[in-house]
C-alpha cells in the first residue's frame, strides 16, 4: 500500500512538474485559466478517487455480493467527483466527459450517467468574449456585419457557442463561435491527462485507457478548426444528396474563419424529445429507420462517419415545403474517414452478424483486432448479449433482462474492455462511441434496433462489397455477373422483408380477431 501511495506522489509531481513547464514556455500563468488551481484540481481528484478504489475494496471478498455494492458505491462517488471536475476546468475536459458519458455498454452505467449531465452543462463565453473573437477573426465589430445578433446563445457546447442573428442583407444565420481560451488550454489540458491517466496506470495495471488521450490528441485540432468543419458539411451534403429527409445547413465562406463558423439557420427540435415529435406529428420510428439509413450510408458505403451524433447535434423537423419529416445534421468538426479495407472487413463483420455466421464473425472481428476476445468484441458492438448473438440479433428481440445483464457485465469486463479498446484500430474507436450514442439516442425514444433495421445495413453492406469488387476488374462478363449476384441479394433481403411484414400483419390480426372475440360489439 505504501509503495503504491510513494508511486501517486511521484507520478502527481512529475504532473505538476510537466504542466509548469508547458505554462512556463507558453507565458500562460493565469491561474483561473490553468496554473496551480486548474492542475491542482485535476490531480487531486485524480489522487481521491484512485486512494477511494485502494481502500474501499480491499477488505471485501471479491465478488461477493457486499463487493458488487460497495464497487457500485465507489463507482458513483467517482463519476460524480470526475463530473465536478468537468465542470469546473471546462473545455477539453468537458469534451472528454462527453465522450466518457457517451460510451454506454462500455463503462459501468454509474459513469456513463453520471457524466451525461456534461452535454446540458457546458460553459458560456461572455458577449464581451464574443465580440473579441469576431472581431478579431472578421476585422469588423458586431453590429457592422448584423442587423441583429442575439446575445443568448441558442446552444453552448465544450468548446464553442452558438447564437442565432439577422445579416444586412436579410438573412437569417447561425452563428458559432469558439471560445476564446479554449484553443490555448486544449493542449496543456491533453498533457495534464496524459500525465494522469499514465500515473493511474502506475497503481491499477489493468487501467487501459491511454487510447481516449490519444484520440483527444488527434481529433481536438480538427475540433477546433471551423474550415474544417464547413469543408466536413459540404463533402457529407454532396455524399447523401440523394436522402430527400436530411438537411445540412449551407455555409457561408465568406464570414466564416478558424474560429467563427455562419451557417443557414434551421430550426427544430432535438432528436430525443419525443414529446417535440409528438406535437409536431412525426413519427419516431420513421425517423429511427432515417437515422440508420444514413449512418449505415456513411459508415459501409462511403467510409466517411459523423462522430458526434448526440441530440443536440442532430434535428428533426416538419419540411415548410412538403410536411415531410426532416433530420437536420448540425456540427460536422468531428468525420472518422475509414480506410478501405477496415470498411470493407467491418462491411463482412456486420452481415455475419446479422446472418449469424459465427465462423466469419470470428475470423473478421479478429482482422478487425480484436484476436481472442472476438466474443465481448461482438457483444460490444451490437450491445446484445453473446447468446442473442449466436441466436442471431435479427431473430430475437431485447428485453429488459438482457439490457441489465450487458450492463452489469460491462463492470465486471472493464480490464478486458480496456485490453480490447487498446488493441483494435483506432477507426473503430469513434465507431463504438457513434454507435452507442446512436443506441443511446433510441433509448430516449423508447426504440430498439428492429430486424428491418439489420436488413437495411445489409443492404449498404451488399452494395459496398460488390462496388469495391466491380472496381477491382475490368471484364465487362465479371462485372455484369458481380451486378446479377448484388441484385439476388438485394431481391432476398427483400423477399425476406416482406416476409417479415406479412406475419407482423397475420399477427395483427390475431390479436385483433381475439379482442372481438373477448369484448364483442355491444347489441
Amino acid at each position: 500500500m505504501g509503495s503504491r501511495v510513494l508511486k501517486l506522489a511521484s507520478w502527481t509531481g512529475v504532473a505538476l512538474a510537466a504542466s509548469g513547464v508547458c505554462l512556463y514556455s507558453n507565458k500562460c500563468l493565469d491561474p483561473n485559466d490553468f496554473g496551480a488551481v486548474r492542475v491542482g484540481r485535476a490531480v487531486a481528484t485524480t489522487a481521491v478517487i484512485s486512494y477511494d478504489y485502494l481502500t474501499s475494496l480491499r477488505s471485501v471478498p471479491y465478488g461477493s455480493e457486499e463487493y458488487l455494492q460497495l464497487r457500485s458505491k465507489v463507482h458513483l462517488r467517482s463519476a460524480r467527483r470526475l463530473c465536478e471536475l468537468c465542470c469546473a476546468n471546462r473545455g477539453t475536459f468537458i469534451k472528454v466527459g462527453q465522450h466518457l458519458g457517451a460510451l454506454d455498454y462500455l463503462l459501468p452505467e454509474e459513469y456513463t450517467s453520471t457524466l451525461k449531465v456534461l452535454h446540458s452543462q457546458a460553459p458560456q463565453s461572455s458577449m464581451k468574449e464574443v465580440r473579441q473573437v469576431i472581431r478579431e477573426d472578421l476585422g469588423r465589430e458586431i453590429h457592422d456585419l448584423f442587423l441583429s445578433f442575439d446575445d443568448t446563445p441558442l446552444g453552448a457546447a465544450s468548446l464553442a457557442q452558438v447564437h442565432k442573428a439577422v445579416l444586412r442583407d436579410g438573412r437569417t444565420v447561425a452563428v458559432k463561435v469558439q471560445h476564446p481560451k479554449v484553443q490555448a488550454q486544449s493542449s496543456k489540458d491533453i498533457l495534464l491527462m496524459e500525465v494522469l491517466v499514465l500515473a493511474v496506470k502506475q497503481l491499477f495495471p489493468e487501467f487501459e485507457f491511454m487510447w481516449l488521450v490519444d484520440e483527444a490528441k488527434k481529433n481536438l485540432p480538427l475540433e477546433l478548426d471551423f474550415l474544417n468543419e464547413g469543408r466536413n458539411a459540404e463533402k457529407v451534403a454532396q455524399m447523401l444528396k440523394h436522402f430527400d429527409f436530411l438537411k445540412v445547413p449551407r455555409i457561408y465562406w465568406e464570414l466564416s474563419t478558424k474560429r467563427v463558423l455562419l451557417m443557414e439557420f434551421v430550426d427544430g427540435g432535438q432528436v430525443n424529445d419525443r414529446h417535440y415529435m409528438e406535437r409536431n406529428k412525426i413519427d419516431v420510428n420513421e425517423i429511427s429507420r432515417h437515422l440508420g439509413r444514413m449512418y449505415s450510408e456513411m459508415i459501409f458505403v462511403n467510409g466517411f462517419v459523423h462522430c458526434d451524433l448526440h441530440p443536440g447535434n442532430v434535428l428533426v423537423r416538419k419540411r415548410p415545403d412538403t410536411g415531410k419529416a426532416e433530420i437536420v445534421l448540425l456540427d460536422h468538426g468531428l468525420y472518422q474517414a475509414l480506410t478501405e479495407e477496415f470498411r470493407l472487413d467491418y462491411c463482412r463483420l456486420w452481415q455475419s452478424l446479422i446472418w449469424t455466421d459465427m465462423q466469419r464473425v470470428r475470423k473478421y472481428s479478429q482482422r478487425l483486432g480484436a484476436g481472442d476476445l472476438y466474443p465481448l468484441f461482438a457483444c460490444m458492438l451490437t450491445a446484445r448479449s453473446w447468446d442473442a448473438v449466436n441466436r442471431g440479433i435479427g431473430q430475437t428481440p431485447v428485453t429488459a433482462t438482457e439490457d441489465s445483464e450487458i450492463r452489469n457485465h460491462a463492470a465486471n469486463y472493464l480490464p478486458q474492455i480496456s485490453q480490447l479498446l487498446n488493441r483494435v484500430p483506432r477507426q473503430m474507436l469513434l465507431i463504438f462511441k457513434t454507435n452507442d450514442l446512436l443506441r443511446g439516442i433510441e433509448a430516449a425514444l423508447g426504440i430498439r434496433a428492429s430486424a428491418s433495421s439489420f436488413l437495411n445495413m445489409s443492404r449498404c453492406c451488399i452494395r459496398a462489397l460488390a462496388t469495391h469488387k466491380k472496381q477491382k476488374t475490368r471484364s465487362l462478363f465479371r462485372r455484369a455477373r458481380i451486378s446479377l449476384r448484388e441484385a439476388f441479394s438485394l431481391w432476398k433481403i427483400n423477399l425476406h422483408e416482406l416476409v417479415l411484414h406479412v406475419k407482423g400483419l397475420r399477427l395483427t390480426g390475431w390479436v385483433w380477431a381475439l379482442l372481438c372475440w373477448l369484448l364483442p360489439a355491444p347489441h
